[in-house]
């Protein structure tokens, strides 16, 4: 469930009296900046010229733990993501650098024209993490088969059952366990980087020196080379035409190191692309209806046409998910129209 916003609200107080105790902030008044998918959220203080960011990431539904290990990864990689400079890792408290309140999102809806320089940036960034976490991704949690087969299930269980009451017979229910397996060998089978695994146009910062701040980063995990870069390029939150996507697509590609491109070939890497946008698509679809049921947060509901939009687009490519797109063509997208 959301949280309250009111002042009085117990975490709002605890926040506050931590505040007070910081010396760099003290005294200043925490101003809602903005929220997300999970249960954190976050103030902007303003103090002595300087701004601030506070987290309130609360206990048990938050663990601050992992945000502070992959900042300091980041930071070792001099890219540019907020950096703590108090932590209260019990209550769910920390302080940090504020990166503005510019969203990629915000810039590309205002300006289109200046999406080649924003996802260039982007991409040269991301291929950043993946050269430089190379040193950490062994530490990182991985992007395994059940979390995979998981992340499937969310959109059987949450949009086809919950939402729409959608019924599966046996033979849809052996057809979509082929699907998901057509996905899984897909994700497991491409090299493994660290991974951000929510890297798009609503955690990217527009920063004054060009280079992307990046949010978000907690659930970093060791997984499939392409799906950060899906995240960015098939947007649950913002669309491009399908030729600019792979063309920002094949400039990733032709900036990998020889030796990848040699063991990934360009027709190899493009199905490593566009599978792994099937398997995150339907993932997301998934989360966006469990937060509607489950967190009280119908918002992202509307962003569902739009990220299964992306499968229908690459589906028919593969004969393996003629069974998908049909699914989502004849049944979820009709029915989808009706629940509206």
């Amino acid at each position: 469930m959301k949280q309250s916003d009111s002042p009085t609200d117990p975490r709002r107080v605890a926040l506050n009296l931590w505040i007070d105790s910081i010396d760099a902030v003290s005294g200043s008044v925490p101003v809602p900046a903005s929220g997300d998918a999970s249960f954190r959220r976050y103030f902007r203080l303003q103090k002595g010229g300087e701004s601030f960011i506070a987290m309130d990431a609360p206990p048990p539904q938050e663990n601050c733990r992992p945000f502070v290990r992959v900042a300091a990864y980041l930071e070792a990689m001099r890219l540019h993501a907020p950096r703590i400079i108090e932590a209260d890792i019990e209550s769910g408290f920390l302080l940090l650098t504020d990166l503005g309140s510019e969203q990629y999102l915000d810039r590309l809806q205002r300006d289109p024209d200046s999406a080649d320089a924003l996802y260039g940036a982007a991409i040269d960034a991301l291929l950043v993490l993946q050269r430089r976490g190379a040193a950490y991704q062994s530490i990182l949690p991985v992007y395994d088969e059940k979390l995979l087969r998981f992340e499937l299930s969310l959109f059987h269980d949450w949009l086809c059952g919950t939402h729409l009451n959608i019924e599966f017979s046996d033979d849809d229910e052996r057809t979509w366990r082929a699907c998901c397996d057509v996905l899984v060998e897909n994700a497991l089978g491409q090299p493994q980087v660290f991974v951000h695994r929510d890297y798009h146009s609503r955690n990217l910062m527009v920063l004054d020196h060009g280079h992307p701040g990046i949010l978000d980063f907690q659930d970093a995990v060791e997984g499939p080379f392409t799906y950060d870069l899906v995240s960015l390029l098939k947007d649950c939150y913002i669309h491009w035409p399908a030729d600019r996507v792979r063309r920002w697509a094949l400039d990733y590609y032709q900036k990998l190191n020889e030796k990848t491109r040699r063991k990934v070939s360009e027709p190899r890497f493009f199905r490593y692309f566009e599978l792994m946008g099937v398997q995150r698509g339907l993932k997301a679809a998934g989360i966006f209806c469990r937060l509607n049921y489950r967190d009280g947060k119908p918002a992202y509901l509307r962003d569902v046409p739009r990220t299964l939009a992306y499968i229908v687009e690459a589906g028919p490519r593969y004969a393996e998910l003629d069974f998908l797109v049909s699914l989502i063509t004849e049944k979820v997208l009709p029915a989808w129209g009706d629940a509206e």
